[in-house]
């Protein structure tokens, strides 16, 4: 069942994101007070898909009145390859057209190769004609990547 995330599905959420080897978890921006301002700002398009009362896979998804964009897409590897993840991302620019958005765009780490297969997999479209930059305003805002531990 995919259904729209609310701020109470947090720690569950957070719990996911902790386990999905690779995954950028950042200090502020990924906190509980972080993912309620998002929720808040964007309502209605951001999913979680539930499976026996359990979370196993969601995306953090808003836009800025012109264009979408999706965060933290994941999918229990346990649940992986049984069509989670399409239906939440068509569930997703579902809400977003009902907003009246046309355009939606998301950003996956180079090295990502679950995610990058996936991405092309459903007939999403590498760009290849623009640079993406970033400049950090709070450096407390620290990212830290999810590693699998050996043995």
């Amino acid at each position: 069942m995919i259904r729209k995330m609310v701020i109470e599905d947090y720690e569950e959420v957070y719990s996911l994101w902790k386990k999905i080897q690779g995954f950028g978890i950042r200090s502020i921006d990924d906190s509980k007070e972080g993912v309620r301002k998002f929720l808040e700002r964007n309502p209605n398009t951001s999913v979680v898909a539930v499976e026996n009362s359990k979370i196993v896979g969601a995306i953090l998804c808003g836009h800025d009145g012109r264009r979408g964009c999706l965060y933290h897409v994941c999918v229990d590897e346990k649940y992986r390859r049984k069509g989670i993840g399409k239906a939440m991302v068509v569930a997703v620019m579902d809400a977003l057209q009902k907003e009246g958005i046309n355009h939606v765009s998301l950003i996956a780490f180079a090295q990502n190769d679950v995610g990058n297969t996936f991405w092309n997999t459903i007939g999403w479209q590498q760009r290849q004609d623009l640079n993406y930059y970033d400049f950090i305003l709070n450096t407390e805002n620290i990212t830290q990547f999810n590693v699998q531990q050996e043995g």
